[in-house]
């Protein structure tokens, strides 16, 4: 079966290899038909990638991935169809990136106290015009032979229970779905076999908004991609997915568009955003 969709991707523009331009164009290569960019906290590529798009056929939504916490883990909320250049999104994000920053040099910190260290030049420049975060700070550690994949980086010292990890300021995943509505955007959870408790946290979600959820995703089989489909059925939730493509095979075990989403993911996507828009030009006439 022909897969035209993958609605999560990442570029340069956070921690993914390829630029929104050639990201464009390696789509167009495979013949998909609709993307969405979805860098981690940040919009930066959306401009280049949308010009890229153009009068190509290729459809690209413009998205956004938010890191959040929770007490035992993290949660990733998908915003799609943002009005992403308002002021007051680029500041909660510009903040976000910054704490990012912050957390790199600080990893660097505890990897140079374990006899590990790294140059932040290097890490840096493995980051280029993107924000600064671990998958970076992973490269230049299999660089230095400190470890033998990214995944060991991960495994052995930077994950959330490793002795070089950092924590940094990240919004609450209702915080992360009100900040998409606000902005216009449609949210939607990200990965959610991958969150503890999820049954205790979606009735939550669904109260601050939550318009959907992956189920398509990078890994999952057809009986988990089957429940959660009935979840997202029995809340009344759009279903997405993708391919969480980084340009990496280490860090993105699925190619771009190597993950079957059906074309009505898409669909749905734009007919919410239409149902938004015309719910919004009712409210500015009363």
């Amino acid at each position: 079966m022909t897969n035209e969709v993958d609605l999560h991707t990442h570029t340069t523009a956070s921690d993914g290899v390829l630029s929104p331009c050639q990201l464009v164009r390696l789509a167009l290569q495979k013949g998909l038909k609709v993307i969405a960019i979805t860098d981690h906290d940040s919009t930066e590529g959306l401009d280049e990638a949308l010009e890229a798009a153009r009068g190509t056929g290729l459809q690209v939504i413009p998205g956004i991935e938010v890191g959040t916490d929770i007490p035992r883990g993290e949660v990733h909320v998908l915003g799609y169809f943002l009005e992403y250049h308002r002021a007051g999104l680029q500041d909660v994000l510009s903040t976000l990136r910054h704490s990012r920053l912050d957390r790199a040099k600080g990893m660097l910190q505890k990897l140079r106290d374990l006899g590990m260290p790294l140059e932040w030049e290097r890490v840096a420049a493995i980051a280029g015009r993107g924000s600064v975060g671990r998958p970076h700070v992973a490269q230049a550690m299999l660089e230095k032979g400190y470890v033998t994949s990214l995944r060991d980086a991960f495994d052995l010292y930077l994950g959330r229970n490793g002795p070089a990890y950092v924590e940094r300021f990240k919004l609450s995943p209702v915080e992360a779905v009100q900040l998409i509505l606000q902005n216009q955007g449609i949210p939607v959870l990200a990965h959610p076999a991958d969150i503890e408790n999820l049954e205790a946290l979606l009735p939550e979600l669904l109260a601050a908004g939550l318009a959907g959820v992956e189920a398509f995703y990078n890994g999952y089989g057809a009986e988990l991609v089957q429940s959660i489909v009935n979840l997202a059925i029995k809340d009344g939730l759009i279903v997405t997915g993708g391919s969480d493509f980084h340009g990496l095979p280490t860090m993105s075990p699925t190619d771009l568009g190597g993950n079957f989403v059906p074309i009505k993911a898409a669909r749905r996507l734009q007919e919410y955003k239409l149902k938004l828009e015309a719910n919004r030009m009712v409210q500015e006439r009363h």
